[in-house]
């Protein structure tokens, strides 16, 4: 017999069945633990996109820097800084439609490059692509059998490998636009100032009734070129830093812009015919720079993208989507409207323009000062009027209500952009 005493417990022979014990998660538990995932993971996506953007920002400012010692090499090679419009050519033929070696026509020309190289072509040598340069300047037999000339042929000769070709140092890894039907891109543009008149020739072009290209030696395109190309670079044209008389400083030689992504952006697939162009002096964009705003071309719903129906460039003919060719769309920049405004040419693809500078950074862009620093300037800098009227001359007679000499008429952001009209820069940028 046993006897139990009373609060004592006795050890349990048989159960009958097992305890059972949780091996896992129940439902409940799964749920919160995913819930919690979840709000680490949302909290975390930001901050590492960010991380990644600002790694691909600094990447952008390096190549900046690149090309910033590349230019500053190219003086010190050179006593003048490259020049952007340049290149070998036919001196009496300046047809874009003369044949290529095989007596092919019309085709795009072989010949010559009418003058019409950037000034990322000259510098290359000084950042580390002597190979791409010694396939340029020395006649180049392609796949196809074809010998193109030293300097090779105008710009838009896709054929040419060396025009199609990507320069990782022209390339900001933040900008994703990549492949056809745009080739080699470039995102950084030569500031030519703060007015469009004669940015698409220069100081130089070619006299059709005379038959030969005429060089700085017409006095009226000499006396509009002084007074309208204000920047750093003049299309055809030499500069040196002694030219800089506002301080290297405070002036800008380079900025950034986006290339095409096909999405209509305003930034990057300029609209055309706004007048102002071939004649239409102080109309159009010269007499107004907002002229494309104020024609209600811009969406209302999508204010960065061009409402359907404006004619705009497309394809290969989008801002930065040729980096050797000199001309405002696709190498250009003005400091005109604040950065990441639209584009608004007063012709076709290859007119002068409202082009300003650009890029997929948020908030701002990355410009190259003549001294070399790089800085980022932001969409929300001072810009004076932005629909005041450029600063144009023509003849003795008729000019712009800002008359030759006249400080820039965009606040900061123009002043930054001449290189000797006296601006005081007292604000920080």
């Amino acid at each position: 017999m046993f006897i139990q005493r009373s609060g004592s417990r006795l050890p349990r022979l048989w159960s009958g069945h097992r305890n059972r014990q949780h091996s896992g998660f129940t439902l409940v538990e799964l749920l919160v633990v995913i819930a919690i995932i979840g709000v680490l993971v949302g909290l975390l996506l930001p901050a590492v996109q960010a991380a990644r953007e600002a790694a691909r920002r600094m990447s952008c400012g390096n190549n900046f820097k690149q090309i910033g010692l590349g230019v500053h090499n190219y003086h010190a090679a050179f006593s003048q800084l490259p020049m952007h419009g340049t290149g070998a050519t036919n001196e009496s033929n300046d047809s874009w439609s003369l044949g290529d070696d095989h007596g092919i026509a019309p085709a795009p020309p072989v010949g010559f490059s009418r003058h019409m190289l950037s000034y990322s072509v000259g510098i290359l040598p000084f950042i580390e692509q002597q190979g791409m340069w010694e396939h340029i300047s020395n006649p180049l037999t392609d796949e196809a059998d074809r010998t193109w000339p030293a300097m090779g042929p105008a710009p838009y000769a896709v054929r040419y490998e060396p025009w199609r070709t990507d320069v990782p140092t022209y390339r900001c890894p933040s900008d994703p636009g990549r492949g056809l039907p745009t080739v080699g891109r470039s995102n950084y543009a030569a500031c030519v100032g703060d007015a469009t008149s004669r940015t698409q020739i220069g100081a130089s072009h070619f006299a059709g009734g005379q038959g030969r290209w005429r060089y700085q030696d017409e006095t009226y395109l000499v006396r509009q070129c002084r007074a309208n190309l204000r920047g750093v670079f003049v299309p055809r044209g030499n500069t040196m830093f002694r030219d800089i008389l506002d301080g290297t400083s405070n002036t800008i030689m380079c900025g950034e812009i986006v290339t095409d992504l096909g999405d209509r952006d305003i930034r990057s697939a300029a609209a055309l015919n706004n007048g102002g162009h071939g004649g239409q002096w102080g109309n159009g964009i010269m007499g107004n720079p907002k002229t494309c705003e104020d024609n209600a071309l811009i969406d209302p719903a999508r204010p960065g993208f061009w409402l359907a129906g404006t004619t705009t460039s497309g394809g290969a003919t989008t801002r930065g989507g040729r980096w050797a060719d000199f001309r405002p769309l696709y190498s250009q920049f003005l400091c005109i409207l604040p950065p990441n405004s639209e584009v608004c040419l007063g012709g076709n693809h290859g007119t002068e323009g409202i082009t300003t500078a650009s890029s997929r950074h948020q908030g701002g862009v990355h410009v190259l000062m003549a001294d070399g620093a790089v800085k980022f300037i932001t969409d929300s800098i001072e810009a004076g009027n932005s629909r005041a009227e450029t600063v144009w001359h023509r003849n003795a007679s008729e000019e712009s209500s800002n008359p030759p000499g006249s400080a820039s008429p965009y606040g900061l952001w123009g002043s930054l952009g001449t290189r000797g009209a006296r601006e005081v820069i007292d604000q920080e940028f």
